[in-house]
């Protein structure tokens, strides 16, 4: 088993048993919030800060709904107004940081390697929201508890991810999740969005949907991220919906039973038809939202121990 870790910077490296424990953990956070209860006095007296360098809405919102039902002080930082949009260097923000005696640090960034880079030079426990194209360990995690709670476990189940894969950081930390625990990873899409080396991490490749979807348990979508591609990867947003995007014809190849997921924002008519997206039965949309609270209170709860992960 890897040694405790006083961050979360990455599914990599995490144990199975690790991540199982975090999953026990959010579970027992899921039952809770459904209930309608709390657990204020885990993170009374904790100061959790949010400092996002990249937009987002459910990840930042969710980080500060987890940290206020678990008692903390929630600071969202804004990097557009901040001293950091005026050329202050990350190092700069560290010791900043460092002086304002945060306990928990949440950071989104646009490059690889930012969150590790500050959790050298901080006190805080640091939890990485997403960096650049590297990981995104917490999204892994809630699109695991998911499916854990519809499918009961994921050892040998077939999980198909579809689309982006080459710019996604959802994907690489589902693919280290998925295959630690026991899946079958298929990755879906067409070779320009595909990785080379994607297979060094227990993948088979498939640039044809109706391949890549047979007898799949769990179909997870990605979204199509134009902002950081190069022209001339994809074709027209219909032409792409028509080989790539998920529809009834599509899903059909897949098991009768199987479930659909997707990270979001969702491009709707792009990766996703609207019917199948907001399917009662077939889509794990909104769960995947409800189950990032509880992830990320698990997440929150479990470095603020300081026994680490």
């Amino acid at each position: 088993m890897q040694p405790a870790s006083r961050h979360l910077l990455a599914i990599q490296g995490l144990h199975p048993r690790q991540i199982t424990a975090l999953l026990d953990l959010a579970e027992s956070y899921a039952l809770l919030n459904r209930s309608g209860k709390t657990q204020r006095d885990r993170l009374r007296g904790r100061t959790l800060i949010n400092l996002f360098f990249e937009d987002s809405t459910r990840t930042r919102t969710s980080f500060e709904l987890a940290g206020k039902r678990l008692g903390a002080d929630v600071i969202n930082m804004s990097v557009a107004t901040s001293s950091v949009n005026k050329g202050e260097t990350l190092l700069d923000t560290a010791a900043t940081l460092n002086a304002m005696h945060c306990d928990l640090l949440v950071v989104r960034h646009d490059q690889s390697g930012a969150p590790a880079l500050l959790a050298q030079k901080v006190d805080a426990a640091v939890i990485n929201a997403g960096d650049g194209t590297h990981e995104h360990p917490t999204q892994a995690l809630l699109d695991a508890l998911t499916i854990r709670r519809h499918r009961g476990e994921l050892a040998g189940l077939v999980v198909a991810i579809c689309g982006d894969v080459a710019h996604s950081r959802v994907a690489r930390s589902n693919i280290l999740l998925l295959v630690a625990m026991g899946c079958s990873v298929r990755v879906v899409g067409p070779p320009t969005l595909i990785p080379g080396a994607i297979t060094a991490l227990g993948v088979s490749v498939h640039h044809d949907m109706r391949a890549g979807l047979a007898g799949a348990d769990i179909v997870m979508m990605l979204r199509l991220q134009r902002e950081r591609m190069t022209r001339g990867l994809v074709p027209s947003a219909r032409e792409y919906f028509r080989f790539f995007g998920l529809d009834r014809d599509k899903l059909a190849y897949a098991k009768p039973d199987a479930l659909v997921m997707h990270p979001g924002p969702m491009n709707r008519g792009v990766e996703i038809a609207s019917d199948v997206a907001d399917d009662p039965v077939r889509s794990l949309i909104r769960e995947q939202v409800e189950m990032g609270v509880a992830v990320r209170m698990a997440v929150l709860d479990a470095l603020s121990r300081g026994g680490g992960l």
